[in-house]
């Protein structure tokens, strides 16, 4: 496959830099009818989520196409479900650069992006002129709050958010657990969160009736919590009935980075040395849920077997980012084909 050899050059640049012109490129070759220099088939393994049907269990996470601007070039790449954003009512630049960091010897990435986005309007207009979603492709958006909005008034960012994307998302998340924006983690403390929840579960049900469709919503929670915190979630989650939670956003740990080049930068750390700790809320969060919400495994993801590990420990599904980084999309057809042996010996 190519992608090793993308990977080489794409690494001599810096790391913001290289992911346009990645991404531009997945986009170039899908126009053209050549994704498949880049993509291996993927193996079918349809599973029914949240109400939603998804033609195999692996994802693509928010973060990568922040926009919506190459929804069909990652498409052809053989993802399951895509999710774009994270999304915010307003425009915002997000943090100075450089604000992208990798960590080759760890396979890992620290990022403070800080929710750089072109705003809501625009990551619709993405939307609505892409073809993924049209052929019924399962695409998430996630929404987020703006900097300069105070968090007092955050849950009113989701709210003109989640109004603005119901009719044109398969699934919509929440995200509380970005540590790039200042104080946004607050969110996901005990009364903070059932506001927030009890605000956004109101909505979607207004906008349901609407509509004319219930579209499932889901929260995407921090790796750095507690058991006790871990406990609170699963309680918040099932007390609003919210369709589904995403496990786990990145770390400010950097156990296993702490002595590497760029491993004490500032930002939010993924990729394998995030695997360990993100796998371990999620198996505790799926003790506390006791299967009344599913779950969404991501954080570490670089092979088949880290992607089963996620399923063993409680996920119905996962996502991949900093893993198809490194890997690429050999990394969607491998955690596709070992999810669809294990998945099969399951039914």
């Amino acid at each position: 496959m190519l992608y090793p050899l993308f990977r080489k050059a794409l690494f001599a640049l810096d790391a913001e830099t290289a992911h346009g012109i990645g991404m531009s490129g997945l986009s170039f070759l899908a126009a053209s009818g050549f994704s498949s220099l880049v993509a291996k088939p993927v193996t079918a393994c349809p599973v029914e989520v949240m109400g939603l049907r998804f033609p195999n269990p692996v994802g693509l996470a928010a973060g990568l196409d922040k926009n919506g601007d190459h929804i069909d070039g990652l498409a052809k790449l053989g993802f399951g479900f895509i999710e774009i954003g994270t999304i915010t009512p307003r425009p915002q630049d997000g943090n100075p650069k450089p604000r992208m960091f990798r960590i080759p010897e760890a396979q890992g990435i620290i990022n403070r992006m800080g929710f750089n986005n072109a705003g809501v309007d625009r990551l619709l207009a993405n939307v609505r002129a892409a073809e993924f979603p049209k052929k019924g492709g399962i695409l998430g958006i996630n929404i987020g709050k703006n900097a300069t909005t105070p968090i007092e008034k955050a849950a009113d960012d989701y709210l003109i958010c989640l109004d603005k994307v119901y009719n044109d998302a398969s699934y919509i998340t929440v995200n509380i657990s970005s540590p790039n924006t200042k104080n946004l983690r607050e969110l996901q403390k005990d009364e903070a969160l059932d506001d927030l929840l009890s605000q956004l579960k109101a909505k979607q049900l207004q906008l349901a009736d609407q509509h004319g469709k219930y579209v499932p919503m889901t929260l995407k929670i921090a790796p750095d919590l507690d058991d006790t915190q871990i406990a609170a979630i699963a309680d918040a989650l099932r007390r609003h009935r919210f369709d589904g939670v995403i496990a786990t956003n990145t770390t400010l740990s950097r156990e296993g980075v702490e002595n590497l080049p760029n491993g004490q930068e500032t930002g939010g750390l993924s990729g394998a040395p995030v695997f360990k700790k993100s796998t371990e809320v999620l198996g505790k969060l799926s003790t506390a849920l006791a299967g009344e919400v599913p779950i969404i495994g991501v954080g570490g993801i670089l092979s088949g077997d880290d992607a089963a590990a996620k399923i063993a420990a409680g996920a119905s599904l996962v996502q991949v980012y900093s893993g198809f980084i490194y890997r690429g999309p050999d990394l969607v057809s491998e955690v596709a084909a070992k999810l669809a042996i294990i998945l099969r010996k399951n039914i």
